[in-house]
């Protein structure tokens, strides 16, 4: 591609038409972006080279007061995911000139989305995961697969096991008994509690299996016999949650999510929690644990010592 002749001001001129369709053709042709996206990031500069337009503003040098200023018109309307990318389009247009005038390059580091807040998807409440697990055995599907698919989803809920550690459990750990040697993150080894529904369920789910995999093998399977996978569980979560009409954030992760959560407020020990969760660190509980604030409140007047106190 042949590129522009730079201006001798180092800068676009005011009618920018030109240079979008430029800087558009050099993202297909250099960055290899497909169509949609090209279009995607004309639009998302149009976008931003309106708002100077209106302020008045010069569209060069970058102002980072400009910046600011329009960000803030942005966070209020669109998703964390829409201002990400119309700021690497805006990035991109900036760069489309430094590669023609080094000698002008300016600071564009500060052009840059706000972090994402960390969020914890919403733990299904203990109606809710009651009519998830009442609904798996509704399904038009074969007997050990909804057996299957009952043992996954309690172990998640019953002990708060990651989908990996589900996954993980092999048959020579069968029957479950008590307790569970599982291997978490970084290779860390923890022993979980079971409940005896969830290890009923486990053997159930074991002895209905059509497959007789090995001792060292993973227990659970798919349909044809190979071991079974991550995106299976999360299809098969998905199925259920659009068949009840449970919020979008009901995954095998949320599960999880609502075993520290409903210990919590059952009057769970966070320390215990994390224990049983795995967690390294007790702040990363206390992010996961998200409970009711009037719960707490209720349950602080009925434990605390002085709570029947007057005076």
């Amino acid at each position: 591609m042949t590129e522009p002749a730079m201006r001798s001001d180092a800068g676009p001129p005011s009618d920018t038409a030109p240079w979008l369709a430029d800087w558009q053709s050099w993202l297909s042709a250099e960055k290899r972006f497909s169509d949609h996206t090209c279009d995607a990031y004309g639009r998302d500069l149009s976008f931003y080279l309106s708002f100077l337009s209106e302020q008045k503003a010069r569209v060069y040098p970058p102002n980072r007061l400009m910046f600011r200023q329009w960000l803030a018109t942005q966070q209020s309307a669109h998703s964390h995911a829409t201002i990400a990318r119309r700021i690497s389009a805006i990035r991109s247009f900036y760069r489309f000139y430094h590669r023609r005038s080094p000698e002008h390059l300016p600071d564009i580091s500060w052009m840059k989305a706000p972090k994402r807040p960390h969020t914890i998807p919403k733990a299904p409440t203990k109606r809710e995961m009651g009519k998830l697990l009442d609904a798996v055995f509704k399904r038009p599907v074969a007997d050990w697969q909804n057996k299957r698919d009952f043992a996954v989803l309690m172990l998640m809920y019953g002990c708060g096991l990651r989908i990996s550690e589900v996954l993980s459990i092999t048959v020579s750990q069968t029957p479950l008994i008590d307790w569970l040697r599982i291997t978490g993150k970084g290779d860390k080894a923890r022993d979980v509690p079971v409940l005896p529904v969830v290890a009923r369920a486990v053997e159930a789910a074991r002895e209905s299996c059509p497959f007789r995999p090995e001792r060292d093998d993973v227990l659970f399977r798919s349909s044809r016999g190979s071991a079974l996978n991550a995106r299976a569980v999360q299809r098969m979560t998905e199925q259920l949650r659009l068949s009840l009409g449970l919020d979008e954030t009901t995954t095998p992760h949320a599960l999880r999510h609502a075993f520290a959560t409903h210990l919590l407020g059952n009057g769970g020990d966070l320390r215990a929690i994390q224990e049983l969760l795995g967690h390294a660190s007790l702040s990363t509980t206390q992010r996961y644990t998200s409970v009711d604030v009037e719960h707490l409140r209720e349950l602080h007047r009925q434990i605390h010592p002085r709570s029947t106190k007057k005076g």
